[in-house]
This record gives C-alpha cells, sequence and structure tokens, in this order.
C-alpha cells in the first residue's frame, strides 16, 4: 500500500545523495509504478495544491489540476521534480526577455512521467482534459518562503500581484461546484 510518510522520507534521504534531484527522480519513478495505490490514498475528486511535507529543505505537494485548468508562466527558483499519478500536464516553457517572458518550448506529461525542473525554469500548466490531473511535485526547497515570480498569460508581463494559489484551486472548484 502506497504511505505518503513512507515517500516523503525517502525524498528526505534523496537530499543526502550528490544530485539530490536526480534521486528524488528515482523515488517518483518507483512510487508511480504503483499509480492505482497512489490514487487510492491520494484521490483526486477536487481541485487541490496540498502540503504533504514543508520543511526548509524539501516541499512535497498533492497538487491536482481541475480540468482545463491552467496557471500561468511562473518560476519556482528552486529544483522541482513531478510526478503524474492520473492525467495530463501541458507545460510550456519560457525565458526571461526583460519584464516578460518569451516562449521556448513545451512537455506533455502523462500519467506514469516524471519532470525535472532546474531552479531557473519559468513554466506555465495546463490540463487540457475533462477529467482532473492529479501529481506530487517534489521541491528542494520551502516552497512558501522563496521569493518567486509570476508573469500574465496574456501579455506575458511581469505580474506584480501575489499570486494566492491556495484560492486559486478553490476558485476553480467553485467554478466547477464542488
Amino acid at each position: 500500500m502506497f504511505d505518503v510518510d513512507e515517500l516523503v522520507a525517502e525524498c528526505r534521504t534523496a537530499l543526502d545523495e550528490p544530485t539530490p534531484v536526480l534521486a528524488v527522480r528515482d523515488v517518483l519513478e518507483r512510487a508511480l509504478t504503483r499509480r492505482d495505490e497512489i490514487e487510492r490514498a491520494l484521490p483526486a475528486t477536487r481541485a487541490e495544491f496540498t502540503k504533504l511535507h514543508v520543511s526548509d529543505e524539501l516541499t512535497v505537494l498533492k497538487l491536482v489540476w481541475a480540468p482545463g485548468m491552467w496557471l500561468a508562466p511562473h518560476d519556482h527558483r528552486m529544483w522541482a521534480a513531478i510526478g503524474i499519478y492520473g492525467g495530463q500536464e501541458d507545460n510550456a516553457f519560457y525565458r526571461r526577455a526583460d519584464t516578460r517572458v518569451a516562449p521556448t518550448g513545451a512537455k506533455v506529461l502523462r500519467a506514469g512521467d516524471v519532470a525535472l525542473l532546474g531552479d531557473d525554469v519559468i513554466h506555465s500548466v495546463t490540463n487540457p482534459l475533462t477529467t482532473f490531473t492529479a501529481a506530487i511535485h517534489v521541491y528542494g526547497g520551502n516552497f512558501f518562503t522563496r521569493e518567486r515570480s509570476d508573469w500574465t498569460m496574456d501579455t506575458l508581463e511581469l505580474d506584480t500581484e501575489v499570486v494566492d494559489r491556495s484560492r486559486y484551486f478553490e476558485e476553480w472548484n467553485e467554478k466547477l461546484g464542488l
């Protein structure tokens, strides 16, 4: 049976490896061989931005994207490993261009995929499906205290408003009547 505490412990141990992000990738790949167990332990029934573990060295989140949900370009300023256990997450990538960002590519992540993001990556995320997409996101630091930037989806200009991620996910649930 999938155990969240066991996953977090393995991710914490991975921090002692020479390249922690690669060790975390291995942890997520092993976990994703049991996607059905993960889905039972972390069901995807509504948009969610749920803390599974937060420390100065490591953040582990359960993210569930609502059907059609999107998140504008943003950075994390720390490495990340994303493991999809249900659905599909479309990522568009950007590079800084003064106060704007410019598109540079894209990657589709499907159930069973793990993607690594470097600490300088800027991306946006979309769930193109009519069903929920569920993922475990692991970050190499405290996701909630690290400074980060957001850009608007329409103009790709730097957005100076602070984005409340938790509220944004709840807004999508309200749109769906959940």
